[in-house]
């Protein structure tokens, strides 16, 4: 071997520094394991937002029962049943429980966990309602009524996505799209203000696939197919821009904005896949301020719920792209002041000797 040869060969890695390497990559690994699975393991179900109508007496009773369960359930006393079914539409309740002569437990399935968790309440009214029955015909001295409680979906998944599996994995397109967008165009395109219009048409081609797919073809999503176009369209922006203007402000380090602060920080406390009042402290809320929360909540609202007021999740989707791009702009303007102080250094120079 030549002495230029044996000069090109790297030398080994020490093995000290691969040990260091090896276990920062386990700690990695750990914080990503924690970052998926701390708020399954933390949530609680609580401030279930439940309505219930009917006469004061009965009402009285089973909101007591309710109450005895901690802050499971937010109740909140309606006038009658379509006051209950509409405040499901607007996304003011999970669920209602109307009273009478014919009891009925009104859900929402597609609220996802918290519609869930008042569906669960079927079995317990049921007996709580037969057993107040019996107690008032026992005091009467007559046959106590047959009492049969009806549960009414106000809200369902579609047909084809009764479960609502298929509506839960659109959020990770949207997270990833969105990420490696912002990466792929801030590596490949040189020029902030480029990557920019590159992202607005991405994003564009982008939601119209998601729409197609999850809508035309799978029947997870409902509602509008431009109005959903234009919801997939954002989120992903909101998630590239932010990731271009941190790459054009502070250089390759802003590509961290993704894995970290959408994928690691936003997307556990999103509330895509737990209610974000389940979520301990304010986390939920918290949640709702990033592109991955409010996604799925604007997401929802268009699919299923398209009575409720969505103006935030809009507006939170719009900050960030907005956002996104105003850095672009920063970083690309004082690249160019840079650029043009560079070429005019050498003239300045020379009319000064």
């Amino acid at each position: 071997m030549s002495e230029n040869s044996a000069a090109e060969v790297r030398p080994h890695t020490p093995y000290a520094r691969v040990a260091a390497i090896a276990v920062g990559l386990t700690a990695v690994l750990a914080v990503i394991l924690l970052a998926f699975s701390w708020p399954a393991f933390t949530s609680e179900a609580k401030d279930v937002q439940l309505a219930i109508a009917g006469p004061d007496e009965p009402v009285a009773a089973v909101q007591a029962q309710l109450e005895s369960t901690g802050d499971v359930f937010e109740i909140t006393a309606v006038d009658d049943r379509d006051a209950a079914v509409t405040g499901i539409e607007e996304r003011d309740y999970v669920g209602a429980i109307v009273l009478g002569e014919s009891p009925e437990l009104l859900t929402a399935s597609a609220a996802g966990t918290a519609g869930a968790a008042v569906s669960q309440l079927a079995t317990p009214l049921q007996a709580a309602l037969t057993q107040q029955a019996a107690a008032a015909a026992q005091a009467a001295g007559v046959e106590a009524p047959a009492v049969q409680l009806t549960v009414t979906d106000v809200v369902p998944y579609s047909d084809d996505d009764p479960n609502g599996s298929l509506f839960a994995s659109a959020f990770f397109p949207i997270l990833f799209g969105g990420m490696i967008g912002g990466i792929a165009l801030s590596t490949i395109i040189v020029g902030s203000v480029r990557r920019v219009v590159g992202a607005l048409v991405y994003s564009a081609i982008g939601g119209i696939v998601l729409t197609s797919v999850l809508e035309g073809w799978f029947g997870s999503i409902q509602g509008g197919f431009w109005t959903d176009s234009l919801a997939f369209t954002l989120s992903i922006l909101a998630i590239a821009l932010p990731i271009i203007g941190f790459v054009a402000l502070i250089g390759r380090a802003g590509m961290a904005v993704g894995p970290v602060v959408m994928m690691l920080f936003a997307n556990p406390i999103s509330g895509a896949q737990i209610p974000s009042s389940f979520l301990p402290g304010a986390w939920g809320t918290v949640g709702q301020w990033f592109p991955p929360g409010a996604s799925a909540t604007l997401l929802r609202d268009l699919s299923y719920f398209p009575n409720a007021d969505a103006s935030f999740p809009w507006l939170v989707l719009t900050g960030w792209a907005v956002g996104g791009t105003v850095l672009a702009l920063i970083g690309h303007f004082r690249t160019s002041v840079s650029a043009d102080e560079k070429k005019a250094a050498p003239a300045v120079e020379a009319v000064a000797a």
